[in-house]
């Protein structure tokens, strides 16, 4: 299961990796592609490839936002599998990209004597087209779950979204859709540029763990914390997850149980009590 929080970092400020990797993410996106400037791609990928490669103890998956086309190519290519968690791919817009990514990747993994099929790619999608292909693109190789990059795609569909992001309930409804459709893991929430406001924070996190994402991308240290706490869930939550499992169990078969409310517990609750026993420990369900 993936990490509940992604933390972005400048793939040109190789200064904050290591900050970064302290703050207590469950993973770290070195971006290469929105974050750095054109004059200094370069040195931003041979930086984030340096750092990548460097044997570390157990932490934070270690994850890097590619740019687009070629570049993207030269992306890969340059940082490696070795110490890579996965590729986020930015505006996808059909499958067929994640099927020649299949392929370079492949040809990475046996260059550097990593196991074939080890690095996973989450696909941005970030415009009309990629909405409306979010469910061919969830089904690509080696897809582990979407995110939406909310910027480009308002732009792209000339939304003026409110603070709630109402307008965008559709394309976020859609991915969390098209993820479950292809069984793949629910989306990555999309980032808040308001890293000040931590309430409101708090509750645009909760709206969309609500909606079906599970974990969200972050831009500063201090927003981390707050993604951790929204989707973690609480000790109460835990233990009506496992009262709900043990009584299933104890109806031998029976498939229908009654919870200490007396209310009907079936199948389709126990999902959800599974699903929130897996949040509490994400790195157990990575293993």
């Amino acid at each position: 299961m993936t990490a509940l929080s992604h933390l972005y970092v400048p793939g040109q400020a190789p200064d904050r990796f290591d900050k970064a990797v302290a703050a207590g993410a469950g993973a770290v996106i070195l971006d290469l592609e929105d974050a750095v400037a054109e004059t200094a791609k370069d040195a931003a990928r041979a930086a984030v490839a340096d750092w990548v490669r460097r044997p570390r103890s157990a932490g934070p998956e270690v994850w890097v936002r590619i740019n687009e086309g070629a570049r993207g190519d030269v992306d890969v290519r340059a940082v490696g599998a070795v110490g890579l968690t996965g590729v986020c791919v930015p505006k996808v817009a059909e499958a067929a990209v994640l099927e020649r990514l299949d392929a370079l990747l492949e040809e990475v993994e046996a260059r550097d004597g990593v196991r074939r099929g080890s690095i996973v790619v989450s696909p941005l999608i970030e415009s009309a087209v990629g909405l409306l292909g979010a469910a061919e693109i969830a089904r690509g190789p080696r897809v582990r779950n979407l995110q939406l990059g909310e910027a480009d795609l308002s732009a792209d569909l000339g939304l003026d979204p409110d603070p709630d992001g109402g307008q965008l309930l559709f394309a976020r409804s859609s991915v969390v859709v098209a993820s479950v459709a292809a069984g793949v893991e629910p989306p990555l929430a999309p980032v808040s540029t308001d890293f000040q406001d931590l309430d409101a924070l708090e509750r645009s996190t909760d709206q969309l763990r609500r909606l079906g994402f599970l974990g969200r991308a972050c831009i500063h240290p201090r927003q981390v914390p707050v993604v951790e706490r929204v989707f973690r869930p609480a000790p109460a939550d835990l233990d009506r997850a496992r009262d709900v499992l043990a009584r299933l169990a104890a109806a031998h078969g029976s498939g229908v149980a009654v919870d200490g409310s007396g209310r009907m517990i079936d199948e389709a609750v126990a999902r959800q009590a599974r699903r929130v026993l897996a949040r509490a420990h994400p790195e157990r369900s990575r293993a």
